[in-house]
């Protein structure tokens, strides 16, 4: 017989079908907001990965997987005006990503959001100084940078020696572009000074040596054919087409290549003269402003510049009252510091890696497992001499992100020439640093599932400053691999470690205070006599190398310091728990320290002490 619900139990079902409404609901609109966003995300990513053939190329191994045609890409031409073109285009992508509710997106879209929103706004501020910008510099400038992507430019078949091509094709129009982006900085009054212009010009002619390429000896003709060769040797390509190739390769290297470098040397030394004194940002209109927002940008550090003073400030401070003590009472330091001895167990580079692999595991957490247990290779070289001038002292050569088991250092011979420099640079470069920082980083959001949007945002403060943080800590290990042939090893590195710490220190201090500030050449020679720094060339060559590159030394420094205080604020928060002992120097504590960075970054300082203060 069929019964009739009564008035309560109507009500209970009503009550209960409304709940289940508004739960069904919930997770509709926690979908309908997840998917909108992973749209969002992945039409950035893609944007800005085809923005740049070359940049792509070093992102992505397979980019057909992502749905790019590389082939069909081109260089960013600049056009006349489209300086002022970023803002808008930020402030589009800050309005489409503000229609997305980040509390409604599940944890990792959220955290991604949080990432990116914190990105843009950071970019959109540097961008509302549009003439600020300098792709010119003589250290990290398009030219000299230019020659290292191409000669380093991957090869795995024919297509990727067409597309290498296709892009070198490309350089006069993109040079011309940079020619227009420096009239219109010189319109601006913001053109660069004489002394940069000279430097820059004087590059050009070296970087494409006219006669190095008439005698097929230029590293871009030796490195281009030792590429070929390797594709010939597995059959990816016949001896006549890699013939052809090296064929075609040198004539676009010197019809337009060089020509291209020529004229970019030519319009610089017309637009000599309208830049002024060499100088820091506060010494013009808008400086500090765009300074103050470069430095958010490039070292994710949001502390007031008056709190950046007193950090760099008191760390300066101790690292030169120890150091001054430790020769006072060790006169032997001195002769030592000038001798630069070996002291440590002869090891070839790949010997010191491996031996700074070993921490990987202890203080350090191993590496995620990758979806088919590939392992991780590195390679190590040694950069052209004819590029040695103006490389870096090492660089890690990023992996494309759907690759990241074949990873490359390079070294820069002139810098790395005693023991403790290699092994230091080493750990910098590899292992526990940027090989094994980005490796994990990539493995660990493979296993999240995450976005690769991540991969396009620089976070330059949390890279540097944690390549900086663990390139200190070897200090430690080499001492303890020296200490027992050579005693004297325990106090020499500990002397080097704190002279390394005061320059950077140092060096980062007067970033601040030639570009926020306003010190003149004079005033910063007078500042450095006053710690025992009197030699006038380098004093020069250190004021000018910091006026052309802001904020370079405070994204290595001031992120090692940030990272510092982040250690200080996880020892509070874990001090209540019964996990870990908060020691400094406690394994289980560094190690769930080093997780935390690992698992949360790249990231700025900001974002970062907020993922610390919930986990």
């Amino acid at each position: 017989m069929k019964r009739s619900l009564s008035y309560k139990q109507w009500s209970l079902f009503l009550a209960l079908l409304a709940l289940a409404s508004i739960f069904t609901l919930h997770l509709y609109g926690k979908s309908h907001q997840d998917a909108q966003f992973r749209a969002f995300a992945q039409n950035f990513f893609l944007e800005e990965v085809q923005a740049n053939p070359i940049h792509l190329h070093y992102t992505i191994d397979d980019p057909a997987a992502y749905g790019i045609d590389e082939s069909a890409l081109s260089l960013p031409i600049y056009q006349a005006g489209s300086a002022t073109e970023e803002i808008y285009a930020l402030s589009q992508a800050r309005e489409a990503l503000s229609a997305i509710d980040p509390n409604a997106l599940q944890e990792n879209n959220r955290r991604l959001y949080e990432q990116l929103e914190s990105y843009l706004t950071a970019a959109a501020n540097v961008a509302a100084h549009p003439y600020f910008s300098e792709p010119l510099s003589p250290s990290s400038g398009v030219p000299s940078e230019l020659p290292i992507l191409f000669a380093e430019y991957r090869l795995d078949d024919a297509s990727d020696v067409e597309n290498y091509l296709h892009t070198l094709e490309q350089i006069p129009a993109y040079f011309d572009g940079l020619i227009l982006y420096e009239q219109e900085k010189a319109a601006a009054g913001l053109f660069m000074s004489d002394t940069t212009a000279d430097r820059m010009i004087a590059q050009c002619s070296a970087l494409l040596d006219v006669n190095a390429l008439e005698d097929d000896s230029h590293f871009l003709e030796t490195t281009f054919a030792d590429r070929l060769k390797r594709l010939v040797d597995r059959g990816s390509l016949t001896a006549e087409a890699a013939s052809s190739y090296e064929a075609e390769h040198k004539r676009l290297l010197t019809t337009l290549v060089v020509p291209a470098y020529d004229r970019l040397a030519d319009a610089l030394t017309l637009l000599k003269g309208q830049g002024g004194e060499l100088c820091g940002l506060a010494g013009k209109e808008n400086g500090r402003d765009y300074y103050l927002a470069l430095l958010r940008l490039r070292t994710g550090s949001y502390r007031d510049i008056t709190e950046i003073k007193r950090l760099l400030a008191q760390d300066l401070k101790l690292n030169y009252e120890t150091l001054v003590s430790l020769l006072r009472r060790n006169p032997a330091l001195q002769t030592m510091i000038a001798q630069t001895p070996d002291l440590l167990p002869e090891m070839t580079p790949e010997e010191v890696l491996n031996d700074l692999r070993k921490e990987i595991g202890t203080s350090y957490p191993a590496i995620p497992k990758g979806r088919d247990n590939t392992p991780i290779h590195s390679t190590i070289k040694y950069v052209d001499d004819s590029l040695a001038a103006y490389s870096a002292p090492a660089f890690y050569m990023t992996p494309p992100i759907d690759n990241i088991c074949e990873n490359l250092i390079c070294l820069n011979p002139k810098d790395t020439g005693d023991d403790l420099s290699l092994y230091t640079t080493l750990a910098h470069e590899g292992y526990p640093g940027h090989l094994y920082q980005t490796v994990y980083s990539k493995r660990f959001q493979e296993q999240e599932g995450s976005l690769p949007l991540g991969s396009v945002l620089y976070y330059g403060g949390y890279v540097e400053g944690w390549a900086m943080y663990v390139e200190l800590a070897s200090y430690d290990r080499a001492t303890a691999l020296a200490v027992h042939e050579h005693p004297e090893a325990a106090l020499y590195y500990q002397v080097c470690r704190l002279d390394r710490q005061f320059r950077l220190g140092l060096y980062s201090l007067l970033d601040v205070a030639i570009h926020y500030d306003g010190l003149s050449l004079e005033e910063v020679g007078a500042l450095c006599r006053g710690l025992g720094i009197s030699d006038g060339e380098a004093l020069n060559a250190l004021y000018t190398y910091i006026a052309e590159e802001p904020c370079n030394y405070l994204k290595y420094y001031l992120g090692y310091l940030e990272i510092l205080e982040l250690k200080k604020q996880a020892a509070v928060l874990w001090s209540d728990t019964e996990r870990l002992s908060t020691a400094y120097d406690n394994t289980d504590f560094l190690y769930h320290f080093h997780s935390f960075l690992l698992q949360n970054g790249p990231a700025d300082y900001r974002t970062l002490a907020r993922r610390l203060a919930v986990n």
